[in-house]
């Protein structure tokens, strides 16, 4: 691995793409931080030797505060949510709080990471968008802008920080066994039937291995950007709406 890595944090860590990332890179020898909002739910993490931290990404001054105290060689930026429903019909709080986790709240960590980094000549930022970012598909027109808007970033931060050993990697998942569906629908049982019955999602330790692979990669190599998705998804395609069907 890149021996010269040594500590890591890990955003939306309490499940999911999140928690089975903090599990690789904790094998590979990191001293792992892990961050999520519910405490209970990092428990697994913490018995795994993780050190685990209950806060919210969006509380600025805290996040800033534990960025500067552990001093991250590596920062993943997992933390996301979602909500269904077109852009017409959503509500105010449905924007901004999309738009607060899944954008404000890496810009804010990074603003703080990348001068750490730039000072020890070494760090990675890996930034988890979406296929949305990407393709288009109806139903999440916010979720997807907040993920174009978190590539967009990851682009222009490898232009920042060219030629100071600082890696940039976007991580753009297809669909993926996690509780984000559940939490978008509001029910689990739902989100269960539509997305993953008769499916063969990725499973979270699958983008967690991607994630590892790209931290874990020799000095000289960068993992721009590694879109990964189930064998049977392909998204794109062209379709037809007739006029008064």
């Amino acid at each position: 691995m890149n021996t010269s890595y040594s500590t890591a944090l890990v955003t939306g860590a309490s499940s999911g793409i999140g928690k089975a990332t903090a599990l690789a890179l904790a094998q590979q020898g990191l001293a792992v931080v892990a961050v999520a909002r519910r405490a209970d739910a990092l428990a697994d993490l913490a018995a795994a030797g993780c050190a685990v931290l209950p806060l919210d990404v969006t509380d600025h001054e805290r996040m800033a505060a534990l960025v500067e105290d552990v001093a991250p060689d590596v920062v993943v930026n997992n933390a996301g949510i979602a909500r269904m429903g077109n852009l017409g019909g959503c509500m105010t709080g449905d924007i901004t709080d999309q738009l607060s986790v899944n954008v404000s709240a890496v810009m804010e960590i990074l603003r703080v990471a990348i001068p750490i980094m730039r000072a020890k000549s070494r760090g990675h930022i890996v930034n988890v968008s979406s296929i949305a970012a990407h393709h288009v598909f109806g139903g999440m027109p916010v979720y997807a802008a907040t993920k174009a808007a978190v590539a967009a970033l990851t682009d222009q931060l490898r232009l920042e920080v060219a030629g100071t050993g600082i890696r940039v990697t976007e991580i753009i998942p297809g669909r993926v066994e996690t509780e984000i569906f559940a939490n978008a629908l509001g029910d689990a049982e739902e989100a269960r039937q539509r997305f993953f019955d008769g499916y063969d999602a990725l499973r979270p330790q699958d983008v967690a291995e991607a994630i590892a692979y790209a931290v874990t990669a020799p000095p000289h190599v960068n993992v721009t950007r590694l879109e990964i998705m189930p064998t049977h998804q392909v998204p794109g395609g062209l379709s037809f709406h007739r006029d008064g069907a």
